[in-house]
């Protein structure tokens, strides 16, 4: 088998930069013509990496004449060295983005046109996916990920000894009697000594289970809050609304569940470190983990429980959920660009895609390749249908625009204060938002 690992760390990648040797040409390339031409892949997932092992052996199996080579970066480090990479033109031939920097990316005429050059499986994407990345209306790049809906995962044991049925929960702000989720994730927390959050004599300083991983988490909770109250992240224009009155509520919600009800880790652990409340809940120190598809092979490989999936918590309008994808795009100056638009069709083929289905390790964005990601989980006994229709169909838009990124990192040290409980909610919110939109002019 021709695929390999190029880096397994952001270091790694900056180590071929400084020195010259980039991804985009690799030193043990054989010459035009003397070998197979080699094609890099960057992407940060190490599950759906070892799913495009498999899909890749078949791809060169069919195209001799082609090698691919895999390059891992973890998503932590991932989009601090692709901006620097794709600006230099040291970037791989394909490579994963989201939406923080695809419009960046694309406005600059850094990446493959793959609506003109792939016309012909664009129908075969799925919609959202489509739209998401379709700038100045054009698709520029292969969807290969879509997270379907955000629901939400639970601890068998926990709410059944909490007496709390996770498929009926909804959060209200201002109506303490229409909140069924609050008093729920008080009886899901406790304490060193057993006591729970909903007693007099709890002790929020000596948690050993959580009832819930609120935190600054825009994909699985906060976006999602701010949708299901009704308020809006980012306007038509892509500019920044979130210091709205019901983003307000929203986020002083959630601020509430860290630093008043004690129902969920602190800002400290999990501002730092996106998978802590993951974590807690695999290790079985967290009763409810708001999240999307992308983490359901963490949770099937890691926990040593049962588990189950339900809704997302729904608020005063419904369960609203932001759906985001992923694209593989293609390095529109790499010089095997062909060689490069055959590992992108590839990818966006039913047979392609499949792999990824197949291995349970993310949902396609090849619409007919979804099926295998469902009877995968099927098989193994677990019920996927609220990451569907059925967990709702309201959603809030996805993360977008251009400078998406240089606002992200504006806003991002300010949301940290929010969530610490160091900046009252309203003026922090406007803060951020004055921050982002400065950002991006």
């Amino acid at each position: 088998m021709k695929i390999t690992h190029l880096a397994a760390a952001v270091t790694a990648a900056i180590a071929l930069a400084v020195t010259g040797c980039s991804p985009v040409a690799p030193a043990d390339e054989p010459a035009q013509g003397d070998g197979p031409t080699t094609v890099t892949v960057r992407l940060w997932d190490q599950q759906v990496a070892a799913a495009y092992e498999k899909s890749f052996a078949e791809f060169e199996r069919r195209n001799p004449d082609i090698t691919v080579k895999l390059n891992v970066v973890p998503y932590s480090n991932y989009f601090t060295q692709l901006p620097l990479d794709v600006s230099s033109g040291t970037v791989d031939d394909v490579f994963w983005v989201n939406t923080t920097y695809f419009g960046a990316f694309a406005d600059s005429g850094r990446l493959i046109d793959v609506g003109k050059e792939l016309a012909d499986l664009v129908p075969g994407f799925v919609p959202a996916a489509v739209e998401q990345y379709t700038r100045n209306s054009t698709l520029w790049g292969v969807p290969a990920l879509t997270d379907g809906r955000i629901a939400l995962y639970y601890n068998k044991a926990m709410v059944a000894e909490a007496d709390v049925d996770p498929n009926n929960l909804t959060w209200h702000p201002t109506d303490p009697a229409a909140d069924t989720f609050l008093p729920a994730a008080r009886r899901l927390t406790k304490d060193s000594a057993g006591r729970t959050a909903d007693q007099p004599d709890f002790d929020p300083k000596s948690i050993v289970q959580y009832g819930f991983n609120a935190g600054r988490d825009l994909q699985a909770i906060y976006y999602n809050f701010v949708g299901s109250n009704g308020g809006r992240f980012q306007d038509e224009d892509d500019a920044f609304v979130f210091a709205n009155p019901q983003a307000e509520q929203a986020f002083t919600y959630l601020v509430g569940l860290i630093n008043t009800a004690h129902v969920a880790p602190p800002a400290a652990d999990t501002n730092s470190n996106g998978d802590f409340s993951r974590d807690q809940f695999i290790q079985g120190k967290m009763a409810l983990f708001q999240s999307g598809t992308y983490n359901l092979k963490n949770i099937a490989d890691g926990a040593r429980f049962e588990w189950g999936i339900a809704p997302m918590i729904a608020g005063p309008v419904g369960r609203v959920s932001v759906v985001n994808s992923v694209i593989a795009a293609g390095h529109e100056a790499s010089p095997r660009r062909e060689a490069a638009l055959r590992v992108l069709r590839w990818l966006g083929s039913q047979e392609g895609a499949r792999f990824v289905g197949a291995e349970g390790a993310a949902l396609p964005a090849v619409t007919a390749a979804q099926q295998a990601f469902y009877d995968y989980w099927h098989s193994r006994g677990v019920d996927t249908r609220f990451f569907g229709p059925e967990g709702g169909t309201l959603t809030i838009p996805a993360p977008s625009g251009p400078k998406y990124g240089a606002a992200d990192a504006a806003m991002e040290p300010i949301f940290n204060e929010i969530f610490a409980g160091r900046i009252a909610v309203g003026p922090g919110l406007q803060e951020a938002q004055d921050a982002a939109n400065a950002a991006v002019r």
